[in-house]
């Protein structure tokens, strides 16, 4: 991991990497991604999740994340307008349409897109709701597996 050096009053400081998760409506898979990096890289790894628009907190990705150990509850979906003016050092886009549509952001920041489905759409079909969960799971872990290689997956792209 690369951490980066910031002047504050003075003194130089080390931050952990900010991440920014980026999707489209930051109800879903933005959301577990902030979660896991929370839950499994805090102490290395500032995660943040936002979208281009905020569609709320998805239910089922919460109670998903829940079943894994992970509390996501607290977090709130939001737009990238309402984020605080943080230096991100990388902006991982986590939908196509979140890709195509990725604001510019000031200073150094890398780009990295890790595509994953999308539960509630492919939930939108499913015949129960025990159906539509095992999207969610096999997402949400597919969102693990990512976080788990933090930071270094960051330079395998």
């Amino acid at each position: 991991m690369q951490a980066t050096t910031r002047e504050s009053k003075g003194t130089a400081e080390m931050d952990k990497m900010r991440i920014l998760f980026l999707c489209t409506g930051n109800s879903c898979r933005s959301q577990m991604a902030e979660g896991w990096v929370r839950h499994l890289k805090g102490d290395a790894l500032e995660p943040w999740s936002a979208g281009t628009v905020a569609k709320g907190l998805d239910p089922r990705a919460v109670r998903a994340m829940a079943e894994s150990g992970v509390d996501i509850s607290s977090q709130r979906s939001k737009t990238v307008v309402e984020l605080p003016p943080v230096p991100f050092d990388w902006v991982i886009t986590v939908c196509g349409h979140a890709a195509e549509t990725c604001p510019v952001f000031p200073g150094r920041v890398r780009r990295m897109h890790a595509g994953f489905d999308d539960p509630p759409a492919l939930a939108c079909d499913a015949a129960s709701d025990e159906e539509a969960m095992a999207h969610y799971r096999r997402v949400r872990d597919e969102i693990r597996r990512f976080v788990e290689r933090l930071p270094e997956a960051l330079h395998e792209r």
